[in-house]
């Protein structure tokens, strides 16, 4: 049988308005983002209706709230669907702070245990390399080793310049000091790439400048209970399914400064049967993505009360 993934977006899908129309059609939602307002002592869901945007976007406070939508599709997918998660999908993935997402929304986190993770893990990366010294920046038309070795070029003996993301063929992220992630830019142009994009982002993620904020979720993931998700995760830093707690706590932690293999990991899902990929919560990124990895493969995205009737209404 055909295999259907959900998967779950990370920072940048942030935007001001998000969540409102589920929060007015299904009482489900409005439960979860009550819940999140409730977890942060914080309402967070005001700011994500209605802004402004420079609050919303800072990394502390787009992280949970990105979640929340996430959290809320699903909440209704489940609750007006009366379908559960593992009925629904045969993996989950999300990237970067999606894996919040993906194992609250598999029952392997409480919502309030992930809500207070991801505050405390945007501000513990916010607050890991003073602003000004980091950047990223995203390379087009090289691929994942070609990038590596021009950002081992970048860095020089000192720097820290290192693939962060690798989302699909020809679109990989570079992270790390500011002056060598603006080499890399320059190695890639004399490289034969077709465009690179320094990105507006407040601080290097998924380097090794961000160990200050690996020990942060250390001692966070330690205080709270794991339990096995529904359905295996599919990890950011293996691109291989899991389900062991202990094994998804060490990973979460990896992933702060580790590469996130967002291409290898839809490629396993594939390779797992995998052949529709269901972008839960803000924005369509990852469904983007999703036909640059593979056009075989089926991409939606579920962002509003419309997506949902007519994804429910395909099963």
């Amino acid at each position: 049988m055909p295999k259907r993934a959900f998967v779950f977006p990370g920072q940048g899908s942030q935007q001001v308005g998000m969540g409102r129309d589920l929060a007015e059609s299904f009482a489900s939602a409005r439960l979860v983002f009550e819940e999140v307002d409730d977890a942060l002592e914080q309402r967070l869901s005001r700011l994500m209706f209605e802004g402004p945007e420079s609050d919303l976007t800072l990394t502390e406070n787009a992280q949970p709230a990105l979640m929340a939508v996430s959290l809320a599709v699903v909440r209704v997918l489940e609750q007006d669907g009366g379908k559960s998660l593992a009925e629904l999908a045969d993996y989950v993935a999300g990237h970067s702070l999606g894996e919040y997402s993906a194992l609250a929304a598999a029952g392997s986190l409480e919502f309030a245990d992930a809500a207070r993770l991801l505050r405390r893990r945007g501000q513990a990366m916010q607050r890991a390399v003073p602003v000004g010294e980091g950047a990223m920046a995203a390379i087009l038309g090289l691929d994942l080793d070609a990038v590596r070795e021009l950002a081992e070029a970048a860095a020089g003996e000192t720097d820290v310049c290192l693939p962060a993301n690798d989302n699909a063929p020809g679109q990989v992220v570079v992270s790390g000091h500011r002056a060598a992630v603006e080499r890399a830019v320059e190695l890639a142009a004399e490289r034969g790439g077709r465009r690179s994009v320094m990105l507006p982002v407040s601080a290097p993620f998924h380097c090794p400048l961000m160990a200050p904020a690996a020990d942060v979720m250390a001692e966070a993931l330690a205080a709270v209970t794991l339990a096995p998700p529904q359905v295996p995760l599919v990890a950011n830093v293996t691109a291989r399914p899991e389900q062991e707690p202990e094994t998804l706590r060490r990973q979460l932690v990896e992933q702060v400064t580790g590469l996130v293999r967002w291409r290898e990991s839809v490629e396993a899902m594939r390779d797992a049967g995998v052949e529709q990929l269901v972008e839960c919560g803000a924005g369509k990124v990852l469904t983007g993505l999703t036909r640059r990895i593979d056009r075989a493969l089926s991409g939606t995205a579920l962002n509003g009360p419309a997506d949902i009737d007519a994804f429910l209404g395909s099963l």
